[in-house]
């Protein structure tokens, strides 16, 4: 078994101890549907979630978004804040960066899709100014850690993450300039 696989096993696991009703995951179709709509293919480990756990509705707290159907999906929420993004003065989203879950108050995880470990991001545009980059933190280098975070139960959002000395706040995306600059 890789360790991609023995991943996405203790994350279903999870997803099943933690979920009242997961949805049914999405086919190897719709995930390359989705690609093709997208114009660009997700990183392996996040087309396997979605192939072999479920199609959204597990995680941290507000849950993975689907990635296809109806409603707020990775698909529509990507070219809403695509969309929004090239409207505006101050651009804010870069390309191939996929919004996979939604904090609220227009926070978002997202999931570089170029980046060979899927770096995870926060998207969070209340401190915004005059940047669009302002609005981007790292917050895993990879899709790994973040689920390995999850897992352990040791992300920056937890309830009580204000009281433990181990826990990594996100830190300003360096790249976030250049990549919305493109």
């Amino acid at each position: 078994m890789t360790d991609i696989e023995e991943l996405v096993r203790r994350v279903a696991a999870k997803a099943k101890a933690t979920s009242t009703t997961l949805p049914p995951a999405a086919t190897a179709e719709e995930v390359a549907e989705a690609e093709a709509i997208l114009g660009f293919t997700l990183p392996p480990l996040l087309a396997s979630l979605y192939r072999e756990v479920a199609n959204g509705g597990y995680g941290p707290d507000y849950q993975l978004l689907p990635l296809i159907g109806e409603g707020h999906t990775i698909l529509s929420e990507y070219r809403s804040e695509r969309s929004a993004s090239a409207e505006e003065e101050t651009p804010y989203w870069p390309a191939d960066v996929l919004p996979i879950l939604d904090w609220g108050c227009g926070m978002y995880a997202a999931v570089d899709c170029r980046s060979e470990t899927a770096t995870v991001l926060l998207f969070d545009p209340n401190p915004m100014t005059d940047d669009g980059a302002e609005a981007w933190f790292l917050d895993a280098e990879s899709l790994t850690e973040w689920l390995e975070t999850w897992l352990a139960g040791t992300g920056w959002y937890r309830e009580d993450a204000d009281e433990h000395e181990d826990v990594a706040e996100p830190t300003p995306w360096e790249t976030a300039a250049a990549r919305i600059a493109e």
